[in-house]
């Protein structure tokens, strides 16, 4: 089998190291073939490059006007499928040059005295090697990233951006209930997941999860999530606590199948614009904050706990809470909280509670950026370390019978 010739490009101003360098490529043999072409600088060796495409160079270190470092950084710049493998050579034995080029992309490093046709041979075929692995190592990477932004863009349509208003020939700036989401993913992917749906003309039905972790695993359980709770939503989602439980079973009988153990917490919850009322049921989620318009007092949203789903079969109570117009509810996942400072402190659910509470008069829109902006400037790297979900129920009114 005839192999294809490796286009070598030879950047030396020495004529001696030249002609020597060029004799024992000659001399690779038909195992190696090469097509060597020689360039006495930088400057003719980027106009080649240009003009033709090179497997690899052999580069002097020293080159008149300009050291091998520096060819290798305007090498980087080059398109990644212009760029050669690249040994450098020297006369000298310096392992502080050897180690610096290196670490700046160089495949190996040759002292020119010591050369010979074996080891010329190995650092060529090794550098080849080497450039192979990374062009299918990066062609891989640039799949899975437009994997992943397909996979993101899919993950982002299952979140509502639209929302139901009430009555239901309301306008959205005169619906009764006006929802404020708040998302921001840690990674390409999230574990975070709500929806908003209507129940009936008075009834809004409002669901919030987090799964687990974040990235590709909890992005497959949040989509899982998106199709459980829509297939069970007519036959339980007035009750909040068999809705809950049927969650669950649900995602019980999909991981099942698997050998993980991925949980997910959520909490879920119907306001009654015509009982005046919100019932809700609690799966191992941050309780809600429930800001009252008549005192503007911050509340916690008292529901009794169930376990997190995904873990083991069990039931979750429903708590019915009278609301009234002018109150803001508040779902989200501990991502807003779970920052911590230089010390290690945890910015907190009671620090978060508080923040609330000094911006209560705010309307929902600055007073969520605000208090985000005070969580993240409380994190020791000034951005959440998790998914952040937050969303704000605003209730206007109530529905005549």
């Amino acid at each position: 089998m005839t192999l294809e010739p490796v286009h070598i490009l030879l950047v030396e101003d020495n004529p001696l190291d030249a002609a020597v360098a060029n004799r024992m490529l000659d001399m690779l043999g038909a195992e190696l073939p090469v097509t060597p072409t020689h360039v006495v600088n930088a400057e003719k060796a980027f106009e080649e490059m240009a003009r033709a495409h090179y497997d690899l160079m052999l580069l002097d270190y020293q080159l008149p006007g300009v050291n091998g470092i520096e060819v290798l950084h305007r090498i980087h710049g080059l398109p990644r499928d212009r760029q050669p493998a690249v040994i450098m050579m020297t006369a000298s034995g310096s392992e502080a040059v050897a180690v610096e080029a290196m670490k700046q992309g160089a495949k190996d490093y040759l002292v020119k005295g010591a050369l010979d046709v074996p080891s010329l041979r190995r650092a060529i075929t090794s550098a080849l090697i080497q450039k192979q692995l990374e062009t299918e190592v990066a062609r891989y990477n640039e799949q899975m990233a437009m994997d992943l932004k397909m996979a993101r863009e899919l993950q982002f349509a299952l979140l509502p951006h639209r929302f139901p208003v009430f009555p239901p020939k309301a306008t959205p700036e005169r619906s009764l209930l006006k929802f404020y989401p708040v998302y921001i993913p840690a990674t390409t992917l999230a574990g975070d997941f709500f929806d908003v749906f209507a129940l009936s003309d008075h009834e809004a039905g409002v669901l919030i999860c987090d799964v687990m972790g974040h990235g590709v695993r909890a992005a497959l359980v949040t989509a899982m999530m998106s199709v459980l709770e829509g297939r069970d939503r007519a036959a339980a989602a007035a009750e909040p606590g068999l809705f809950l439980q049927k969650l669950n079973a649900g995602l019980l009988e999909i991981l099942q199948h698997t050998d993980q153990l991925l949980l997910t917490t959520a909490f879920y919850l119907v306001v009654d614009l015509r009982r005046g009322e919100l019932r809700c049921a609690d799966a191992g989620h941050p309780r809600p904050f429930h800001l009252r318009g008549r005192t503007g007092r911050v509340e916690r949203i008292h529901c009794a706990a169930g376990a997190v789903l995904g873990l083991t079969e069990g039931t979750y109570p429903t708590t019915t809470i009278s609301v009234e117009e002018g109150d803001l509810l508040v779902l989200f996942t501990d991502g807003v909280f779970e920052v911590a400072d230089e010390n290690g402190r945890e910015y907190g659910e009671e620090r978060l509670q508080a923040a609330l509470q000094r911006r209560a008069a705010l309307p929902p829109a600055p007073l969520f950026a605000e208090t985000l902006d005070e969580a993240r400037a409380f994190s020791a790297t000034k951005e959440f370390n998790d998914d952040v979900c937050l969303l704000g129920i605003e209730i206007g009114g109530f529905a005549r019978e």
